[in-house]
């Protein structure tokens, strides 16, 4: 095991402190004690009183479902003082404001926008901070029985820029206190950003956190960090080791190309093992090290892949899955019954790309088990808004668990006025589809369904061909839908129509009618339909004659507004044979997850309606095929909102909506005390 001793100093003894009392040179009138005394009590009292005021107050933030914006709906949201300068994607980093709105001015705020309709944006059980600009996960963990997040983070605006590491905790993976920055931008070699990195647990307990930083030549060096106290199950405070940085770009690549360390795995060996990516020219690769102590690293002479035309790889991820298991692996598992998947986010095209295959120890590579499905050119996490994602082991429940961030597809100017922007997905489990041999499966983590309320449920509905159905479930912004559906058997053998190739992103949408398809639901929509997001399936015949299933989101109709992105998102879906067709979709106000036929093929998007909000959000099951009706069964769930809120002391009490005991108490414990010295005062004698 690696020599870690370096990386954890003897704690210091700068915070203690010791006390000398002064002695008393004569005794003073009772008269005076007695002022003394309810001087004392009044102050008490006073200070008591504040401070009880303010954490009832504090309990109140993200308590609803708007979040902490509910609190203050009638007042504006003010724009934030500062316009940052973007990285582009030449610096390399996942940000908003290189897309496709980044020339909106910042100062004028678009029609219709007004301020019910920017609080209603705001997330219910998504994580996303109180305010300002979020984007990649960073070095999520389970420790001490916390779940730590850390996140890409600007403290000053909601745009990119000033980027340090926010850091939240949970005990359930849904419910999250913010804690204080963790690492900020105050050394030369971060003090352009604290970008992005991972945590490794080691075998005896400690931690290790590796992560990007940002010189104040914009050169990309990797650096060292590691909990200040490890007996803080928090781990609030975090130390950067003093010989940083511990990695520089090596030769041949460009200062700019050499970002996101991994999660590191142990070698036969006992080595630790990471990769980091990187390109030359248009390749992109994944560079790999080992190292005994975190310190001092030996570069292989390999890459562990690359991919000709696919660009930079950033936040590459590299992780075991069982073919066998239902559970997952630490990330140094290995073996016959295991695969591996490296996963890798072009900052060409900004989306992840993941592929499974065979890792080969000896010389550090790894191959594809299907080239023609390699990274870039194959599958993706996720077909929508979704990116710079990370996984990590949890070895609370064995368990792999994925992040992604979600940014933003409206204009900066909105997200200046609300003061936020960008949320992160719903944490998913994966597992390899030993179904198909070809996909991963994600899923929503299991505590998800701990927000469920009353449900509404719905038993083979028909659905004729080009009809539309109402859904009555009440109130439609938070949702969690489950739905199954049928095509009648004989419209499939007739179907005659050969669509080759056919592609969710070109097709006309939803509107567009084919003989066995499109058909699904329409969520956040308004009760004309003027604003509607379709989420459905769509099946082709090949010119082979046999049936292909798609999946899509259709974004043309979801909002009103002209400053949003309304693209149509999705892909092929794997349907085997006996398989109903089987959809689950997260409805939370801006944003949308679908997950198709037990979690294959995923879409993510952020919807911007300015009709289809609050109480006149409504749901549909709808056809447009024009030779097949369908029928559906599902049961529509009522989303409770997470609490989202600073932490506070009183926390460790799981009630922590109720008052906290411990400012009910201050002031008796405060009087008693005063009572106390006054008796002793009495016994004295003039």
């Amino acid at each position: 095991m690696a020599d870690t001793k370096p990386l954890l100093p003897e704690a210091s003894d700068s915070d203690s402190y010791s006390e000398t009392a002064s002695p008393v040179n004569r005794l003073k009138p009772i008269k005076v004690y007695f002022a003394i005394f309810f001087g004392l009590l009044a102050a008490g009292l006073f200070a008591a009183l504040l401070i009880g005021n303010y954490g009832s107050g504090s309990s109140r933030l993200r308590g609803n479902q708007n979040g902490s914006l509910a609190s203050s709906a009638s007042q504006k949201p003010k724009h934030q003082p500062l316009r940052t300068v973007s990285r582009g994607p030449a610096q390399g980093v996942s940000e908003k404001t290189s897309g496709i709105w980044a020339n909106v001015p910042g100062d004028n705020l678009p029609k219709p926008w007004n301020s019910t309709m920017l609080i209603w944006q705001r997330t219910a059980f998504h994580f996303q901070p109180e305010k300002n600009w979020m984007n990649d996960p960073n070095g999520p963990l389970f420790y001490n029985e916390w779940y730590h997040f850390f996140y890409q983070y600007n403290p000053i605006g909601a745009v990119w820029g000033n980027i340090v590491w926010g850091h939240s905790v949970s005990k359930d993976l849904i419910n999250w206190f913010h804690l204080p920055l963790a690492m900020v931008a105050d050394q030369w070699y971060d003090k352009d950003g604290v970008w992005t990195g991972s945590a490794t647990i080691l075998p005896d307990g400690k931690i290790v956190m590796l992560y990007t930083g940002s010189t104040t030549e914009a050169v990309q060096v990797q650096n060292l960090a590691y909990p200040a106290n490890l007996s803080d199950p928090l781990l609030v405070k975090w130390i950067k080791y003093e010989g940083n940085p511990v990695l520089v770009p090596p030769p041949g690549i460009y200062k700019k190309d050499f970002r996101d360390p991994t999660t590191a795995w142990l070698t036969s060996e006992g080595k630790w093992r990471i990769t980091i990516g990187s390109k030359i020219n248009k390749t992109g690769i994944s560079l790999v090290y080992d190292t005994k102590d975190f310190i001092h690293y030996e570069m292989l002479p390999g890459v562990l892949h690359s991919v000709p035309g696919t660009g930079m790889w950033e936040c590459v991820d590299f992780f075991p899955v069982s073919v066998t298991g239902e559970k997952g692996l630490d990330t140094s598992v290995n073996g016959p019954e295991v695969k591996h998947v490296v996963k890798a986010s072009l900052d060409d095209d900004r989306h992840d790309y993941y592929a499974i295959g065979a890792y080969h120890e000896i010389n550090g590579s790894w191959i594809p088990d299907e080239p023609e499905m390699d990274l870039g050119i194959g599958i993706r996490y996720d077909y929508g808004t979704f990116y710079a994602s990370k996984t990590f082991y949890d070895q609370n429940k064995n368990r792999r668990i994925l992040w992604g961030w979600i940014g933003e597809t409206d204009s900066e100017a909105v997200d200046m006025e609300k003061g936020w922007a960008s949320v992160q997905s719903m944490p998913r489990t994966i597992l390899f589809d030993n179904r198909t041999d070809t996909n991963l499966l994600q899923w929503p983590v299991e505590e998800t369904d701990g927000l469920r309320s009353n449900s509404t449920e719905f038993n083979k509905v028909s659905v004729e061909a080009g009809s539309v159905v109402h859904l009555d479930v009440g109130p439609a912004s938070q949702l969690d839908i489950v739905a199954e559906f049928e095509l009648d058997e004989e419209a499939l053998n007739k179907a005659n129509e050969v669509h080759v190739p056919f592609s969710c992103k070109t097709s006309g949408g939803a509107a567009e009618r084919g003989a066995l398809g499109p058909f699904g639901l329409l969520v956040l929509a308004a009760e004309r339909l003027g604003e509607q997001t379709p989420a459905y399936f769509y099946i082709a015949k090949g010119s082979d004659g046999k049936l292909n299933t798609f999946i899509c989101n259709d974004l043309t109709r979801s909002s009103k507004a002209p400053d949003v992105d309304k693209q149509i998102f999705g892909n092929y879906v794997p349907v085997l044979e006996g398989e109903k067709l089987s959809l689950r979709i997260l409805v939370d106000h801006s944003i949308i997850e679908s997950f198709a036929q037990g979690g294959r093929t995923v879409i993510t998007s952020r919807v911007y309606p300015t009709e289809a909000i609050y109480g006149a959000a409504k749901v549909f099951l709808f056809n447009n095929a024009t030779d097949t009706n369908i029928t559906a069964s599902l049961k529509i769930w009522q989303m409770n909102s997470a609490s989202i809120r600073p932490y506070r002391i009183d926390d460790d009490n799981k009630n922590s909506s109720a008052p906290s005991s411990r400012f009910i108490l201050w002031p008796i414990n405060y009087i008693a005390s005063c009572l106390t010295f006054l008796f002793f005062i009495s016994r004295i004698r003039i």
